[in-house]
């Protein structure tokens, strides 16, 4: 490192259980980049001090995660098609003086999804627990994909309701609390967890009665810290097909180096390193 290295990175909060910075930093030295990557816990009530300050330091550009995902849009001056349709930003790229956000989260889920479980989209009926901004990634990466309906899951049920609303005429779409569940679990054929419950380092919460799981369903959790979440565990008992955190982890960031770099990311070189962080 030297005066003339880049700089790019991540803001969320926490951000101490994030691979990001491995498995990023290894994609730099294969390409022989001059670029760092570093990760920054910023609070919600810093963040636009945090967006000024890495921006007014010549950041080419940063990841956003819990909980900044949607908070971050007004803070941009252009949003991408995609993240606007989303409401959430997970990629900014500051070019020219403007910062603009994109949104990776949507299209690395769905390739992590289709490559390690072979799922045909098409016809699922699909739960999404939680409605922040991987929830919103996910409902649109979904309805854009074809599943036949979608029903959005949150404590509160307003905050649902309203990501479930924005999905327009893409997909039959519903909403729900939490509490209610049950009601749709046994149609489910395709339950997506997108909140922090069951994340490091308490790992033993679950988002659902696990007795609502079953063998008809594919199960993602879109957490990878840890590997196979307790939500996983319990849904593999019941003979359900799983799907871990990490490919979508992976993929979202492989688009947004491409986006930052101009190139193709090394994804192989990232996955070893993932590989070798997560052990």
């Amino acid at each position: 490192m030297d005066a003339g290295t880049g700089v790019v990175g991540l803001i969320g909060h926490p951000v101490g259980h994030s691979k990001s910075p491995e498995m990023m930093n290894r994609a730099f030295r294969a390409r022989g980049l001059p670029f760092v990557y570093l990760a920054f816990d910023v609070s919600p009530q810093e963040l636009e001090t945090a967006v000024r300050g890495m921006q007014a330091l010549g950041f080419r550009g940063w990841n956003v995660t819990i909980p900044h995902k949607v908070a971050i849009l007004e803070y941009l001056d252009e949003v991408e098609e995609t993240a606007r349709e989303i409401g959430a930003v997970n990629t900014v790229v500051s070019r020219d003086g403007r910062l603009i956000g994109y949104n990776t989260d949507s299209e690395g889920y769905l390739r992590s999804l289709v490559d390690e479980t072979g799922l045909e989209l098409a016809g699922q009926r699909v739960l999404i627990l939680g409605a922040g901004g991987a929830a919103r990634a996910v409902a649109h990466a979904l309805a854009v994909a074809g599943v036949e309906s979608i029903t959005i899951a949150n404590r509160t049920r307003e905050k649902a309701e309203r990501l479930a609303a924005s999905l327009g005429r893409k997909v039959d779409a519903r909403a729900l609390s939490l509490a209610e569940v049950a009601r749709v679990a046994g149609e489910t054929t395709l339950l997506v967890q997108t909140t922090s419950v069951g994340m490091y380092p308490e790992t033993e919460a679950i988002p659902i009665d696990p007795s609502l799981l079953h063998e008809g369903m594919t199960v993602s959790d879109l957490i990878y810290r840890p590997r196979k979440t307790l939500l996983l565990r319990e849904a593999e008992a019941r003979g359900a097909r799983v799907h871990g955190g990490l490919g979508m982890l992976l993929h979202q960031a492989a688009l947004a180096f491409e986006k930052w770099m101009g190139r193709a990311a090394p994804v192989d070189v990232m996955r070893d390193a993932l590989e070798e962080a997560m052990k």
